[in-house]
């Protein structure tokens, strides 16, 4: 990297003590953090205009000659695997749609425990992205300039003095990084902060949208707070934007759960028992049924009110969609078969999980 480039490239964002890392504190709220660069190469065409496939195998070919050097990662060709494979990695947030669009041209790396992929002649060059569960914007942001900094060193960035990496979209120009937050939110869904703390992001460059990004809706009740400015920020604004956004939607869940269940304890485990309930003795099952009961029952668990593992049930989240259930079955089902083998697959984790313990019984036995 040239100075400039270097001092556009802030990676530091100062620590704090007070910060709520991890599930140990605030991690009933914050269920992953993700970091993304979006980046495309000095002197290839921008992959809309990539309608050479020799470059676009070229680019695909030095990325991975660079980082397969220095890290564990498998390389996917888009136009070698198939659709249910695909879909089953976009399901798992490893890929994005704009990939799958590409697939004449474009590839993926990812790394052996699926925390890092690499998407080449997506929509960008290179997007990059890095997942962590819980809350740690500096160390995802850390960890994926390290890859950043490998492919850089090696081929040169798009980029210009006055605009910063230079990118597909004009949205993405500048430092090309989205910082995200993925966090569940049923308390404040209930009462309608979200919309308030929505309008409130949105005059400070940030955005609050579904668990799917852009256009989505909240499934389960759970929203990712991003920056939506990428340009005249560096990346430690950026980052302590959204760690302080974070921070003030964590403080205003917690007393939203505080108050309902203060108000309406009764009303709140007949919800959760309920729908822990239906899911661990109904023979179909849809989607949509299961995203709305599931929502409950981690409430229950966040609340103190079912024992558990939120890990564990963000997990049967993420298996039980359609493409995934796939790769559990091993071979795709029939059309009418999902919701059958979701409800039995759903009911036999849920009941092995032991959610109402002895103490969670102690705790429903003093509901009045």
């Amino acid at each position: 990297m040239s100075m400039t480039e270097q001092e556009q490239h802030e990676r530091i964002l100062p620590a704090r003590a007070d910060v709520p890392y991890g599930r140990a504190a605030g991690g009933d709220v914050a269920v992953s953090t993700r970091i993304r660069l979006a980046r495309n190469f000095e002197d290839y065409p921008f992959p809309n205009r990539l309608t050479d496939h020799a470059l676009a195998e070229e680019i695909v070919r030095l990325v991975t000659d660079e980082l397969c050097g220095v890290e564990d990662f498998t390389l996917r060709r888009m136009n070698g695997i198939s659709a249910e494979e695909a879909a089953s990695l976009r399901e798992s947030n490893l890929i994005s749609q704009d990939l799958i669009k590409n697939r004449a041209i474009s590839a993926v790396l990812i790394s052996s425990d699926e925390s890092i992929s690499v998407m080449i002649n997506e929509e960008d060059h290179i997007r990059e992205q890095y997942f962590m569960k819980g809350f740690d914007l500096t160390s995802a942001y850390e960890r994926l300039s390290g890859i950043d900094d490998i492919i850089a060193s090696a081929i040169p960035f798009a980029y210009d003095k006055q605009f910063g990496y230079l990118t597909a979209c004009p949205t993405n120009l500048g430092t090309g990084l989205r910082a995200s937050v993925m966090l569940f939110l049923p308390a404040m869904a209930r009462s309608g902060l979200i919309r308030a703390f929505a309008a409130q992001f949105s005059e400070e460059g940030l955005t609050v949208r579904g668990a799917y990004g852009e256009g989505s809706g909240a499934e389960g009740s759970l929203y990712q707070v991003s920056n939506e400015r990428t340009l005249g920020r560096s990346e430690a604004e950026i980052l302590g934007a959204v760690e302080n956004a974070v921070f003030r939607v964590i403080e205003a869940e917690h007393r939203e759960r505080k108050r309902l269940l203060a108000e309406d304890r009764l009303g709140i485990a007949d919800l959760v028992l309920r729908s822990l309930g239906i899911l661990t003795n109904c023979v179909r099952l849809n989607m949509r049924e299961f995203m709305r009961y599931m929502q409950n029952v981690k409430f229950g668990v966040a609340l103190g009110l079912l024992e558990g593992d939120l890990d564990e049930l963000d997990g049967l989240i993420v298996d039980m969609r359609p493409s995934n259930i796939d790769q559990i079955n091993g071979s795709p089902l029939e059309e009418g078969e999902y919701d059958v083998f979701r409800a039995a697959y759903v009911g036999d984790v849920l009941r092995r999980m032991g959610l109402i313990g002895e103490e969670a019984r102690s705790r429903l036995s003093g509901v009045r």
